[in-house]
């Protein structure tokens, strides 16, 4: 969601509009930045400044809507999951202005079939979520599966959901000249780590590849404070597989190095039990790698089966296994993933992206309306 906000709001400027960025402060020596010209990072007080886990933020949405109402004037507001919806919405209409809701990921009732890691995460998400998808002037979603999503669990009308997009720094994230590799290379999971990522399945994957073509599996991404100890389970159970020395985490990465990184792979897989998109799925695309992916939500259209990489509905290992050697062993066909990989995420760029975004204001605005082209926000 950071690197969607982040890469949109950059579009929108280039393209001569203004942006304000509103977060939570989540540390004392967070002050406002100019990320670029033309856009703007504010930190607002909103509870303790410090990390909190993410079901505690309910409780800050009316302090965070009280620092909102502090600032503006703004033609646009757009927010960006339930609690900045939340604290938003009623200050849109208090203002008369327009409110667009995103939601990025949505819960879903504790007694529906749900795959692990979706639940809830604090009493008034649900209903807060439906009420934003009934209510807001438009929804923007990162796919058709979070759109149905939307349609079906929170009953969004369809008329008012527009699908946009994400992109891409095609610059950032190209792919390296092939070059002998020594070893057998490694394999990449880039997520926040938390049972939702299934990042269980990669290890186990992994493990069940033939020694002879097993790559090292690198996990980046940065601990959920949700899930004290989950990466010590994650490394009982690659000892368990006995592949313990095989298994390295390197923590949360920046852009630069995550680009560095995806370019060396030999295989990205992505086996989230359940993604709205998928951005790293793009981003491997872009650095011209393989990818090997759930079938869920997004995913499906993140990754093309059989041509830019292999999308799976099964969640045995043996059968990731099984598609992680067919990609090993076959350099031939791993090219052909590469080169489809890296076309494809060419044309889906940054400024793209933005121009959905402003297709969707630009319907929302009153005609007439002076200056809003220099007034937008994301919350």
């Amino acid at each position: 969601m950071n690197v969607v906000v982040r890469h949109q709001a950059e579009a929108l400027a280039a393209a001569g509009h203004t942006v304000e960025i509103l977060t939570r402060r989540s540390s004392s020596e967070l002050s406002d930045v100019q990320l670029t010209p033309g856009v703007t990072l504010r930190f607002l007080d909103a509870g303790p400044a410090r990390p909190v886990p993410k079901g505690d933020h309910e409780g800050f949405i009316d302090a965070f809507r009280m620092r909102m109402a502090a600032l503006g004037p703004y033609d646009i507001i757009h927010s960006h999951h339930w609690f900045s919806g939340m604290a938003a919405l009623p200050l849109a209409r208090l203002r008369g202005i327009p409110h667009v809701q995103s939601f990025h990921s949505i819960a879903a009732d504790e007694s529906t079939p749900l795959s692990a890691g979706e639940r809830a995460e604090s009493p008034g998400r649900m209903a807060g979520e439906a009420w934003l998808a009934q209510t807001s002037d438009a929804i923007v979603a990162i796919s058709e599966a979070e759109a149905d999503t939307v349609v079906r669990r929170l009953g969004g009308s369809p008329d008012r959901i527009a699908v946009v997009l994400p992109g891409v720094d095609g610059r950032l994230f190209r792919p390296t000249a092939p070059s002998a590799q020594a070893g057998l290379g490694y394999a990449v999971v880039a997520a926040r780590l938390q049972p939702l990522k299934g990042l269980d399945l990669a290890i186990e994957a992994i493990a069940a590849v033939p020694a002879e073509l097993r790559p090292e599996l690198v996990i980046a991404g940065d601990a959920s404070s949700d899930y004290d100890g989950y990466i010590d389970e994650l490394r009982a159970l690659a000892a368990r597989h006995g592949i313990a020395s095989g298994v390295r985490f390197i923590g949360p990465q920046s852009r630069g190095d995550l680009a560095g990184l995806l370019r060396g792979a030999q295989v990205v897989l992505v086996p989230s039990h359940s993604e709205t998109y998928g951005l790293v799925a793009l981003e491997a695309a872009a650095s011209g790698v393989p990818v090997v992916a759930a079938a869920a939500g997004g995913l499906r259209e993140a990754v093309v089966n059989g041509d830019t990489g292999v999308v799976l509905d099964s969640r045995d290992p043996g059968v990731w296994a099984e598609a992680l050697a067919g990609i090993l062993s076959n350099p031939a066909f791993a090219r052909r993933l590469s080169v489809a990989a890296r076309e494809r995420a060419e044309h889906l760029d940054w400024p793209r992206s933005a121009e959905g975004l402003l297709a969707v204001y630009r319907s929302l605005v009153r005609p007439g309306a002076e200056g809003w082209r220099h007034t937008l926000l994301s919350a």
